[in-house]
């Protein structure tokens, strides 16, 4: 019994063993099973985003290294790649009276002998200013921009409340060249004034300030630009000048000078607001744009565009026809020229000799309607066309021209408008009659405006006849650069103030083009106040003070723009010297 039941119990436990291997091989399947399927699973998903991420796009996705590496704020160049305006990481001084704790004093050594030992690593620094600061225990920046030599100079005096923080710093390369184009960045990042201001949200996206923005101007044209008209300007002792390069068939500004300048790597509070004594003086501040926000009247440089406006209409068809240049009597007012110029002139004559009297009544006989549309069509009651924030408004005679009104416009006063105004108008006189927008934008060709007609081409074609007669035989002889062909017109106008005009300040100018017999750049000009000293021969008019700086920038920037002297060739004047006889 005890042996059977033993046999039982040896056979039972076989089968429980059976059982339960086959159990376990069952479920170790099912475990490898599960796992191949998870591992199946997991290199299915690996697949899927593989391919999702090489199909879809992401190119404008940047992850946060390549945010790090990009510069906080964008390159501005100018149209050959130059670098103009650059982010890089700086040191700046920045004073913490808490970094040795609340109680106690923050410094080691008397705030005098800080303030000493600063002035010596930055001589600009007011010692006895930054001694008051110390003492204070007010935080705050004490200087921005130091470099790493001075950084370390700074950390060996051995004052822990010296701080050297590092920020992202803007850096002009040119330094003041082209300062009222780029303008200037605050502390806190902001653009202001310029193409800073105007491109601000472009060069802070992490998208599109990785690519440097080409501006239209050529920094060797600029520098050119700058440097005669900074000559020409203390050579006259001028208070002010402004100047512009523009390429006449696209409308691109090749160079924009304004006088006195400023600098964007370490602008001052005077630089933007005036003090009252040199505001009491006429003065403007140093980042105030003369080019495009200063309206002037502009003067005899007009009269080309009021003969143009004649030619067009008619007016004018015969140029040895004698105009009456007497003393125009208009009301109780008399329109005189400023020296007695004979009984009569014809239309070159009057050009050559810059006759108010002549092209008063040639614009008497073309009426105010279609002189003050002429002038609406080359902008002249509008703010200038282009990118920069500054832009001054035309002082503009109105709805309905008066006699007098229209007389005076047409020799420049009664209006004033900015020096870009201006140079607009006369590449619309030169190029074929197309008056277009100027931009500081680099154009493409495709991207060029086809802008408006105002004059027709055939009177465009007399006109650069009649600007070259002017340089060769008249009031421009100065700026006639040997081989370059240039035509222009001088502008002497007295500048308007407290009960009429004052004869004692002058405004002159010379608006220009070359080379005339194809002309790709107009050229202006302009001196605000010039004196007449030794280097004008004593004369403060545009043809002894305004016309030399074209003279002398011509020559220099006409080979870099492609434009070679060349004496073999000019305007042909056959038909219009015979009307210019000895009154020249």
């Amino acid at each position: 019994m005890n042996t059977l039941t033993a046999s039982a119990a040896i056979s039972t436990g076989r089968v429980e063993l059976v059982a339960f291997r086959r159990e376990s091989l069952a479920l170790a399947r099912w475990r490898v099973l599960w796992i191949a399927l998870v591992f199946a699973a997991v290199a299915a998903a690996a697949l899927l985003r593989i391919a999702y991420l090489g199909l879809a796009d992401h190119g404008t996705t940047r992850t946060s290294l390549e945010e790090a590496l990009l510069p906080p704020r964008g390159e501005i160049t100018d149209r050959n790649g130059v670098p103009l305006a650059r982010a890089f990481p700086a040191y700046a001084l920045w004073y913490n009276p808490k970094a040795l704790g609340e109680s106690g004093s923050p410094l080691v050594k008397s705030p005098q002998e800080v303030a000493a030992r600063l002035a010596a690593i930055f001589p600009e620094l007011d010692e006895i200013d930054v001694a008051e600061r110390l003492a204070s225990g007010k935080a705050g920046y004490l200087r921005r921009r130091v470099l790493p030599e001075d950084a370390n100079k700074v950390q060996a005096i051995g004052e822990l409340a010296l701080e050297m923080p590092r920020e992202n710093d803007r850096h002009y390369p040119q330094g003041m060249l082209a300062a009222h184009i780029l303008g200037y960045v605050t502390p806190d990042g902001e653009g202001k004034i310029g193409m800073e201001q105007v491109l601000n949200e472009r060069l802070s996206d992490p998208v599109t300030r990785s690519t440097p923005k080409p501006l239209s101007i050529d920094i060797r044209v600029q520098g050119a630009l700058e440097d005669e008209l900074r000559r020409g300007m203390l050579a006259v002792n001028a208070m002010g000048a402004a100047g512009i390069v523009l390429d006449v068939d696209t409308g691109e500004v090749l160079a924009l000078a304004s006088l006195p300048e400023f600098d964007p790597n370490a602008v001052q509070s005077e630089d933007l607001i005036l003090s009252d004594e040199a505001h009491k003086r006429g003065e403007t501040p140093r980042a105030f744009n003369r080019v495009t926000n200063q309206v002037y009247e502009l003067g005899s440089t007009f009269k080309p565009l009021t003969i143009a406006a004649a030619i067009d209409a008619g007016v004018v068809r015969d140029f040895g026809k004698e105009w009456n240049a007497m003393p125009v009597q208009v009301g109780r007012f008399t329109i005189k020229d400023l020296h007695p110029l004979g009984a009569s002139l014809n239309v070159p004559q009057a050009l050559i000799h810059s006759s108010n009297t002549v092209t008063a009544r040639v614009a008497d006989e073309l009426g105010p309607e279609r002189l003050r549309r002429t002038m609406m069509d080359l902008g002249m009651n509008e703010r200038p066309y282009i990118e920069l924030p500054a832009r001054g408004f035309p002082l503009w005679p109105g709805k309905d021209w008066a006699r007098l009104t229209n007389m005076t416009v047409s020799y420049g006063h009664g209006i004033a408008v900015t020096p870009l105004h201006l140079a607009s108008a006369y590449a619309a006189i030169v190029n074929g009659g197309i008056w277009r927008p100027t931009t500081v934008h680099k154009l493409a060709a495709h991207e060029v405006p086809r802008g408006r007609r105002v004059f027709k081409a055939s009177t465009s074609s007399r006109m650069r006849q009649l600007l070259r007669m002017i340089t060769l035989y008249g009031t421009g002889r100065k700026a006639d650069a040997p081989g370059f062909r240039v035509g222009g017109k001088t502008g002497s106008a007295e500048k308007p103030g407290a009960g009429g005009y004052k004869r004692s300040s002058l405004v002159s100018t010379f608006a220009a083009a070359f080379p005339m017999d194809r002309p790709r750049y107009v050229v202006v000009a302009m001196l605000d106040e010039p004196r007449g000293t030794i280097a004008s021969s004593f004369q403060r008019t545009a043809g002894y003070t305004a016309a030399p700086i074209v003279g002398k920038l011509v020559p220099r920037i006409g080979p870099l723009l492609g434009v070679r002297p060349d004496t073999s060739r000019d305007v042909d004047l056959t038909d219009l010297q015979a009307l210019v006889p000895e009154k020249d």
